[in-house]
């Protein structure tokens, strides 16, 4: 009769681990830790953004004098200024037409309520159409005091 006999180690968990609970103090003393260090990452992370952001714009306004010029001459500009404002023109005119065909009274028995989103993407969709507008109307009275030309 041989009988093999094992050497239990201290990483021999073939028993089965007691059960033991950490406590309150020690689990929410490591979660701290780990939410100042991931605080502590974000804000080096930031601060290298905030270096490449610096670091861009020095080289942009080195050479943005051309670049400017260039980018501001009739070519380039008098199509950007007809796109917005048909862009906007044209959101506006869908915009209106879909309140048109909503409130006429051919429609009024089959409409549901506007879900709020709906409303609210409508809403903003309304606002930036008059923000274009006005942008655009801006640069055009600067443009022209500045350049005395449209």
């Amino acid at each position: 009769m041989t009988t093999s006999t094992k050497a239990s180690s201290p990483l021999d968990l073939s028993t089965g681990p007691a059960t033991t609970h950490a406590s309150p103090a020690l689990v929410w003393s490591t979660f701290i830790f780990a939410f100042l260090q991931s605080i502590c990452a974000g804000v080096i992370a930031i601060n290298g953004l905030r270096l490449a952001i610096g670091l861009g714009s020095l080289a942009l306004s080195v050479g943005t004098g051309a670049a400017i010029v260039w980018f501001h001459s009739n070519w380039i500009r008098i199509p950007m200024v007809l796109f917005a404002f048909l862009g906007a023109a044209l959101n506006l005119a869908i915009y209106f037409h879909v309140r048109h065909l909503r409130n006429r009274p051919a429609s009024q028995w089959r409409q549901k309520p506007l879900a709020p989103d709906n409303l609210r993407k409508q809403r903003l969709q309304l606002f930036l159409s008059l923000a274009t507008l006005l942008l655009v109307g801006v640069e055009e009275y600067l443009h022209f005091g500045f350049h005395h030309t449209l």
